[in-house]
């Protein structure tokens, strides 16, 4: 899915996913929602929101690798994050962590250059029904992500997703959340 808020030309190029392999995912809502919302009323950007779902992988194994090398689906998904300016990441958490899917596809990409996100600038989300909406796997993110090449330029937890999301109309309910959101997306503007 690309979406654009104005003319082609010497725009930025943001990649934006959800961090679940999960169809009904309610991380892929919210950063479909922030994409929109980045494009609409932060910056002029070309925005690519793609779906993990498409880039497979098995669980990382040092085994696997001697034998058949990395997989493509980690080559390719590395060189959609090679290929863009920026990147918006909605974190799903499995028992206070990555969900394995991302983990492995990251796994894998940081076999092939270990600064997997190498001066890319980073907009982390995340959310959950539950009121911490993600903290831990934020928290994990937040400290480690710098490690990989990233400099983070925004963070946001979305606490309670069912009740400020509109599943309907695809967006933020609540106010402050919206507002906070914002915030976090303008900081790719200092880039």
């Amino acid at each position: 899915m690309r979406r654009t808020n104005g003319s082609c030309g010497n725009i930025m190029k943001t990649l934006a996913f959800a961090a679940s392999s999960s169809r009904k995912s309610i991380n892929k809502r919210l950063v479909a929602y922030a994409a929109e919302l980045l494009a609409r009323d932060v910056m002029e950007t070309a925005i690519e929101v793609v779906d993990l779902n498409d880039y497979d992988a098995p669980l990382y194994s040092i085994d696997r690798e001697m034998a058949n090398g990395v997989p493509q689906a980690a080559v390719d998904f590395k060189a959609k994050i090679a290929s863009a300016d920026q990147i918006l990441i909605s974190l799903a958490e499995h028992n206070g962590s990555y969900t394995a899917a991302y983990k492995s596809l990251f796994d894998w990409m940081s076999r092939l250059e270990g600064k997997v996100y190498e001066g890319k600038s980073v907009v982390l989300l995340s959310t959950s029904p539950g009121g911490r909406g993600g903290m831990s796997v934020m928290e994990l993110a937040v400290r480690t992500i710098p490690f990989f090449g990233a400099e983070l330029r925004g963070s946001l937890l979305v606490p309670k997703f069912h009740e400020v999301f509109d599943i309907d109309k695809g967006e933020l309910t609540d106010a402050a959340l919206k507002a906070d959101l914002v915030k976090a997306l303008s900081g790719f503007k200092s880039a």
